[in-house]
């Protein structure tokens, strides 16, 4: 690629989409039956056509330079027909096609979310009183739109990569179930899952590279951490209680 550094690799990764081709075939033809269109209307007046359509056909002029009539240049007009359905992707990772297709379609749906920013974002009432925070409340909106379109990638791969479909697998219903995981406290003071892992959660967990142990170990750190936070608060208790007494008493 001209201007490109030598040091730089770049991967192409071409695809087909026959609802693409089907599409791009019908557009083209519609062109070429409207360029005809103007052409007919043209015959027998002093005109010179150029551009595109110099490109798909071949013009016949009179002595006068009238226009005398036009005919399509089949090679160029197959060759474009063939074209249709196929678009590459450039990247400067090696990656599988899949992979570079789905980080692609992750970017245009991040862009798409965050023109749509009033419906997820909530700017339609940004209730702000300076600059400043609507700096922060933007990047703070831009930045949950990346992680949620990255929960988007990794559910929409294992839906492929296990072949179902399920309600479950999509955004807003992955975390509320993942929401259903919660502690509890036992009667000794120590904490634990409320109950065992279900196979939908089981499913939505492996989308993110989440095992059942890992799950288990989270759950012994956050139970450790919580019955610290717990003793240190009941000695906090403890010492304030015991000043109160010290004041009355002085």
């Amino acid at each position: 690629i001209p201007g490109m550094e030598k040091e730089h690799q770049r991967y192409f990764h071409l695809y087909y989409s026959s609802g693409k081709a089907a599409g791009e075939r019908e557009k083209l033809e519609n062109l070429l039956e409207k360029m005809k269109q103007e052409i007919r209307k043209m015959e027998g007046k002093q005109v010179l056509f150029g551009g595109r359509y110099e490109h798909y056909f071949d013009f016949h002029y009179g002595k006068n330079k009238e226009l005398l009539f036009a005919r399509e240049r089949p090679e160029v007009i197959e060759q474009e027909l063939d074209l249709c359905g196929y678009f590459s992707i450039i990247t400067s990772e090696e990656m599988s096609a899949q992979d570079a297709y789905l980080l692609y379609k992750g970017r245009d749906s991040t862009e798409k979310l965050f023109r749509a920013d009033k419906s997820y974002l909530g700017s339609k009432s940004l209730r702000i009183c300076s600059n400043a925070a609507l700096d922060a409340k933007t990047l703070i909106g831009f930045t949950a739109l990346i992680i949620r379109n990255r929960i988007y990638s990794l559910l929409k791969h294992q839906m492929l990569k296990l072949n179902i479909r399920r309600n479950y697998m999509t955004v807003p219903a992955a975390i509320v179930e993942l929401n259903k995981l919660e502690m509890v406290k036992l009667g000794q003071g120590d904490y634990q899952l409320h109950h065992a892992i279900t196979k939908t959660q089981k499913t939505i967990l492996s989308s993110f590279g989440i095992s059942l142990e890992d799950v288990q170990v989270y759950a012994n750190q956050i139970a450790r951490i919580l019955k610290t936070k717990v003793k240190e608060a009941e000695l906090e208790d403890e010492d304030y209680e015991d000043g109160e007494i010290c004041d009355d008493a002085y």
